[in-house]
């Protein structure tokens, strides 16, 4: 099934797809003030999010931790977890997963009653809006946006030193490619999100795979604190 024309609304708010390439799936998640997705796991994906804007809480099954706009977390396939926005206007969040399948999905626990139920069918979908994300691949050219006090850059990187020079604030997913230390060995992913000193390191001591492109998340000035 085809997510890329409409939005899901979900009794905690609502999600939509803004990225799909054959390895993973972008969404963009807006969670209103107080509520919470499902405790729930992904059996055969891994996850990753990034706070766009606003404070989370991610719980699962023994402890919790606070994130905040621009944080990050990766979630491994089969660990159980759920996320209140606590932020008095709600919270948007982009949530990567490799591979994409929105129905692999199991539900422990829900304030909304959806235990043992799959992925929400049609009656919960409308179209989207002009104004909703979409994030286009990179040719000769960047791919630019802004959205939720946050820069996004889409872009393809030919060489280390487009991935030098950043600080421990931004933010790269990488969409295509990745690192390898030799065949076979495969350091960073499609799906992986890392920090920008982070992924400099990195570079500096791996091999980039050819044709890697990666979405760089910064906040905007106003909105950094």
């Amino acid at each position: 099934m085809s997510y890329n024309n409409i939005i899901v609304n979900k009794p905690w708010g609502r999600e939509y797809l803004c990225y799909q390439n054959e390895t993973l799936a972008i969404w963009l998640l807006f969670i209103s003030s107080g509520e919470k997705t499902s405790l729930h796991c992904h059996p055969n994906k891994n996850t990753g999010f990034v706070v766009l804007d606003g404070e989370v809480e991610l719980s699962f099954l023994r402890n919790a931790i606070q994130l905040k706009g621009l944080e990050k977390i990766h979630i491994f396939r089969g660990r159980f977890h759920s996320t209140r926005a606590l932020s008095s206007s709600g919270a948007f969040l982009l949530e990567i997963e490799t591979p994409e399948d929105k129905h692999d999905l199991v539900r422990l626990e829900d304030n909304y009653g959806r235990e043992g139920y799959g992925y929400e069918g049609k009656e919960h979908e409308v179209q989207k809006t002009k104004d909703c994300l979409w994030i286009e691949e990179p040719g000769d050219t960047d791919f630019i946006c802004e959205t939720n006090g946050c820069l996004m850059r889409h872009f393809r990187a030919d060489d280390p030193g487009k991935l030098a020079g950043f600080s421990d604030r931004d933010f790269f997913v990488i969409s295509r490619g990745g690192l390898i230390a030799r065949p076979n060995a495969q350091i960073l992913w499609p799906g992986d999100v890392i920090d920008g000193v982070s992924l400099e390191r990195l570079s500096n001591a791996f091999t980039l795979v050819q044709g890697s492109t990666f979405l760089h998340i910064r906040q905007l000035a106003t909105n950094a604190s």
